[in-house]
């Protein structure tokens, strides 16, 4: 595993089969039915992978997804979701490897997953904002008017997109494209479970002062029992839009995310480049966000989260 900053930017298992390379997370099989998810430090910004990693963030998304998977599946009893061990496998792993995959990995079902990202927004921001400025409708359908940046709609609104290969950009689509993409029976189950899932996490993590303003959530199907399956990651700084409260209607609002680093990239003229490493004020201040929303959604600091798996 090779490190920039104290950040795991590359995993390497030699001795497990890689499937995939995501911006951040590495794919590796451990049997037919199993796959391992690895979770390195790497950040992208506008679908560019940079080339300095954020440390702990591999650590963070990867807590944080296995903490949501536990609350969800308490309030929503019947939710069935991929993982199935927080620990490294305890087969083709050498002792270094195994240690260094601890807190940053996830064995998860294989399944089928299904090729739309389930997006869901309670809160008018980013690109569905250009779209209600131009036409007062979002991903298509018509939204209530008079809204503002930063706005809550009167009710979260499902607005799915396609899940582009990896250097491309998702699409935003409509719920009638979304049903043709996979099937009207399970676009509706989708986004009746997304819709319920959003709702719970919405609830959750204001009452601990974080707003949830929107969240992108993918599912998987079960082929033996044709089950929707919660899959991937859940409820991270990567995939959602976390704000801290009271949001102030009318501007942008400060984020728990990579804000920092997309700021850094606009200031200097890089946005969407490759080859860019980040200066140390922005890595720390950008590991201190993730950090700080572990902690605020978990109640628990990440050291003492890791030092007990």
């Amino acid at each position: 595993m090779s490190t920039q900053l104290h950040a795991v930017t590359s995993i390497d298992l030699p001795n497990l089969e890689k499937i995939a390379t995501g911006k951040v997370r590495e794919l590796y099989k451990l049997d037919e039915g199993t796959l391992l998810m690895a979770v390195t430090d790497r950040i992208s910004a506008y679908d560019v992978v940079l080339e300095t990693g954020i440390p702990e963030k591999g650590a963070v998304l990867c807590q944080i997804s296995a903490h949501w998977f536990n609350v969800l599946a308490k309030a929503v009893p019947e939710l069935k979701h991929h993982v199935l061990s927080l620990q490294p496998p305890s087969q083709g792993l050498s002792t270094i490897e195994f240690e260094a995959l601890k807190g940053r990995c996830l064995q998860i079902r294989k399944l089928k997953v299904f090729p739309i990202e389930a997006i869901v927004r309670g809160y008018l921001t980013g690109s569905a904002w250009k779209e209600y400025q131009t036409s007062g409708t979002v991903h298509g359908d018509k939204q209530a008017e008079g809204l503002r940046l930063s706005s809550a709609f009167p009710e979260p609104i499902f607005t799915p997109s396609t899940k582009a290969e990896q250097g491309d950009s998702d699409e935003n689509i409509s719920r009638a494209r979304a049903a043709e993409i996979i099937g009207a029976k399970y676009a509706e189950k989708i986004e009746t479970l997304a819709l319920r899932l959003y709702t719970v996490a919405r609830d959750y993590a204001a009452e601990r002062g974080i707003i949830l303003a929107d969240t992108k959530f993918e599912f998987g199907l079960d082929e033996a029992t044709d089950e929707v399956i919660l899959v991937d990651e859940v409820l991270t700084p990567d995939s959602s839009r976390f704000w801290p409260a009271p949001v102030k209607v009318g501007v942008d609002q400060p984020s728990f995310d990579k804000q920092f680093v997309r700021d850094y990239l606009t200031e200097k003229g890089l946005k969407g480049k490759t080859g860019v490493e980040l200066p140390a004020t922005v890595v720390e201040e950008t590991r201190a966000k993730y950090k700080e929303v572990f902690e605020k959604l978990t109640g628990k600091s990440l050291e003492n989260t890791l030092a007990a798996l």
